[in-house]
């Protein structure tokens, strides 16, 4: 069972501002600075912002259907400004995952604005199809909130 969700959020300030928020580390210390975040910590196992860099991803106790999980920059186009991370340990390739995918894009939309982007794709076996439900763009989008807000307040 394969599936993909994304959602957009219009930001002011120039893409390649935001592409420095979203291409490198800096997201994944945004992620774990949020007050309202699922997410407890992130921690780097190896690399520096890069293709190749594994983050272990920890959520906090009873918010997901499971505690951590590992993922690795397997995209990192600063000319595109894309960046693909995908799920390589534990979490949701427990739970009859086969394949999961974070995608963050920013896009120039004009000089001082630009749109960011995030997309999940997976694949679920058909035995864990009721597993489906775990899938949720949500925190996703209230770290793009939290990067817009992040980006707005650094450019005034």
């Amino acid at each position: 069972m394969f599936g993909t969700i994304s959602q957009e959020i219009e930001v002011n300030v120039p893409a390649s501002q935001a592409w420095e928020l979203y291409g490198t580390l800096q997201l994944a210390k945004l992620a774990a600075e949020q007050p309202n975040s699922v997410i407890d910590r992130v921690e780097v196992v190896q690399g520096d912002g890069k293709v190749g860099t594994v983050l272990n991803i920890v959520f906090l106790p009873g918010t997901c259907g499971f505690s951590s999980y590992k993922e690795k920059f397997t995209k990192v186009d600063d000319e595109k400004r894309v960046k693909v991370a995908e799920a390589v340990e534990g979490g949701y390739l427990d739970v009859g995952f086969t394949m999961y995918r974070v995608q963050f894009e920013v896009i120039e939309k004009g000089k001082e604005s630009c749109i960011t982007r995030s997309t999940i794709e997976y694949d679920l076996k058909e035995d864990s199809a009721a597993n489906d439900s775990m899938v949720s763009i949500q925190t996703l989008v209230t770290l793009m909130e939290a990067g817009a807000n992040y980006l707005t307040n650094k450019n005034t």
